[in-house]
């Protein structure tokens, strides 16, 4: 079996990348791509080198497609939103509900989506727990809200 294997590495490589395609058909962030097509040229390359160099190539063209092919991607598919916020950003105009009261010109927390997050009202205000708000302001970690009113 581990002869048939050594002998026939292409076919290891190439499921590495149908895998790695698959993968990223449910993540669409166009990371695990890069993986997938550092398993096809690992298995272009197969036949004529050592296992240890086919590794290698496909470490190498794995990480030069993150930092080239990924970003080109990223923007070839999202060109139609040019605004698009990520990461923290995209609290901006969330709700959330109040978990631990937020006092007057002092502080909080917020759980929007699961996490939580410190929060201080925006016009100083206290907001009682279990209030629903929404963010108006990021600031580092610290987020700025208002309280929602029925």
């Amino acid at each position: 079996m581990i002869e048939y294997i050594s002998q026939n590495l292409w076919q290891l490589w190439a499921v590495i990348a149908v895998v790695c395609l698959i993968l990223e058909l449910t993540s669409g962030d166009f990371f695990i791509m890069c993986f997938a097509i550092g398993g096809a040229v690992a298995t272009l390359v197969s036949p004529f080198t050592s296992f240890y160099v086919q590794l290698a190539v496909f470490a190498l063209v794995s990480l030069v497609c993150i930092f080239t092919v990924r970003p080109v991607a990223l923007r070839w598919f999202h060109k139609s939103d040019p605004d698009r916020v990520s990461n923290a950003d995209a609290l901006l105009g969330r709700e959330g509900s109040v978990r631990e009261t937020i006092e007057a010109d002092g502080f909080g927390r917020v759980a929007i989506d699961g996490d939580v997050w410190r929060a201080k009202n925006a016009d100083g205000s206290a907001i009682e727990a279990g209030r629903k708000v929404k963010v108006v302001k990021r600031e580092s970690t610290i987020l700025t809200v208002e309280e929602q009113k029925n």
